[in-house]
This record gives structure tokens, C-alpha cells and sequence, in this order.
């Protein structure tokens, strides 16, 4: 089976998507919602491994600024995580038509699953795994941030993501490094959402993750509103899936059967 690639306008706005393995009209869908500085692209063959391994289709699009989707209006909104999730992502998956999912998400994907699942509370989200999540802004983010922006300017990096994000490239870095390193994001937080999670959590970070420190994985274990389990991988970065594999692909797909399965026998049948 092949990704299935596809363009759908939402708002008026181009957004990249890609998808692999059983439609949503014929199973669950694994949604995956990309880094700060993602896109469909830099996932490589992550999704379509998990499919495999678990049966289920997986969805991934690039948000606006991102990939092949269409620029976003710079600078971003310090709400535009909020933004994201309560706006465009419902009607993301509504245009895709994807029912029954589970939401995957990394870094600011991480958050905007989880404000997506505390605000909007949709019948049709079984859970949710976030990969390095941040819940509040903290000082060590913002310190790595300004050595990755050292990193861009001096060419390096930006040569290396601008072969995933084009045109884009611009929009999708200073995008991404303006607004967390704006003084009103030093008080954002989104903790408030944890207690009103209906669905199941799993926590995946890195022992040394560069970006954030593990207060923010007890912030969602402690606060969360529903059943939330963390893993915290040793030798390991703000990327699991990228720099543990195995072991990310193992607990994701553990975690997705329960969930899925546990969804299926509570579903009355006609």
C-alpha cells in the first residue's frame, strides 16, 4: 500500500495531506500532528510503520506555513496553538472525513492535541499520545530556541528544512522562533484544558530532551481529567520517534490497541 497524498482547501487555504493504510470509512484513523518546525515530509515512514503494525490508517497534514500548504500571516498569534485546534483541525479532519481517531501529536502538535481534546471534547477522538509536549512556557525552551536560531542564520539548518519546506521556509522558521521567543508567550499555558480530557493519554519524552524539562510530563499525568500513562526514554531527545524508535513504536502501537480495542466493545452494534 501507498501514501496517498492529497490537497484539500479549508478556508480558502492549500493544505498538504498525506495518508497511508485502511480509509477512515473503514477504520480508525491515527491523526499526526507535526513539531514546530514539522510537516508532512519530516515524518518520513513513522506513520506508515504504525499502520502496518497496527492495522489502522494514519492522516498527517502540514498546517499553514508548513511543507506544501499555503503561507500563514506572520507574526503568529501567541493563541495560535489555540487557534489551530479549536478552528482548523476540526475542520481538517471534517473535509478529510475522518470519524473515529486518535490524536499523535509532537512538540506544538503535542499541545494542540491536547487543548483540541480539552476544549472541544469530540465524541469521535479515542485518545491521544503526545510526543514532548509543552503545557507552559519555560526558560530552558526558550534558551534552545535562540541557539536554533544561531543554528538557521548561520545557514546550516535552514538548508536542511528549507528541502522540506520550499517556498516556505521562511514563514515556517520565524513563524515558529518569533512567537515563543515573544515576551507575552512567557506566560502562556494551557493547563486549564488538562481536567476537561475525556480520553485516554500517553506521555512520550526524552530524558534529554533539549526543549523542556519533565515537570511537563507530571503536569499532564497530574492534571489530566482522564487515565494519562508517561514514558520517559533514556538517550533521548525532544524527537522519540526519531531517536528511539523502536521503543516510540512499541508504546504507541501498545497503547493504540488498547484504546482502539477498548473503543470498539464499549460501541453499542445494531
Amino acid at each position: 500500500m501507498e501514501y496517498r497524498t492529497k490537497i484539500l482547501i479549508v478556508e480558502g487555504n492549500r493544505i498538504e495531506t498525506a495518508a497511508y493504510g485502511p480509509s477512515p470509512a473503514d477504520a480508525p484513523t491515527l491523526v499526526f500532528l507535526h513539531e514546530g518546525l514539522g510537516c508532512v515530509s519530516l515524518w518520513k515512514d513513522f506513520p506508515k510503520r504504525l499502520s502496518e503494525i497496527t492495522g489502522y490508517g494514519t492522516f498527517m497534514y502540514s498546517r499553514l506555513g508548513y511543507g506544501g500548504s499555503g503561507p500563514s500571516v506572520l507574526p503568529r498569534p501567541v493563541t495560535f496553538m489555540h487557534d489551530e485546534a479549536s478552528r482548523l483541525l476540526p475542520l481538517i479532519l471534517k473535509e478529510a472525513r475522518i470519524h473515529q481517531h486518535l490524536l499523535i501529536g509532537h512538540s506544538d502538535g503535542g499541545s494542540i492535541a491536547l487543548i483540541y481534546a480539552g476544549k472541544n471534547q469530540p465524541e469521535t477522538l479515542a485518545g491521544i499520545i503526545t510526543e514532548a509536549p509543552h503545557v507552559f512556557c519555560e526558560d530552558k525552551l526558550v534558551r534552545s530556541i535562540t541557539k536554533v536560531v544561531q543554528a538557521y542564520e548561520k545557514g546550516g539548518l535552514r538548508d536542511r528544512l528549507e528541502k522540506h519546506h520550499g517556498d516556505n521556509i521562511e514563514n515556517a522558521f520565524w513563524g515558529w522562533a518569533n512567537v515563543w521567543r515573544d515576551p507575552d508567550f512567557a506566560h502562556w499555558n494551557i493547563e486549564a484544558y488538562l481536567a476537561k480530557i475525556r480520553v485516554p493519554v500517553l506521555v512520550i519524552q526524552g530524558a534529554d530532551d533539549e526543549y523542556a524539562t519533565l515537570d511537563q510530563v507530571q503536569s499532564i499525568v497530574a492534571k489530566c481529567g482522564a487515565p494519562a500513562a508517561s514514558l520517559i526514554l533514556e538517550a533521548c531527545g525532544h524527537s522519540p520517534h526519531g531517536d528511539q524508535e523502536s521503543d516510540t513504536l512499541e508504546a504507541m502501537a501498545t497503547f493504540v490497541a488498547k484504546v482502539l480495542s477498548a473503543e470498539s466493545t464499549s460501541t453499542p452494534t445494531a
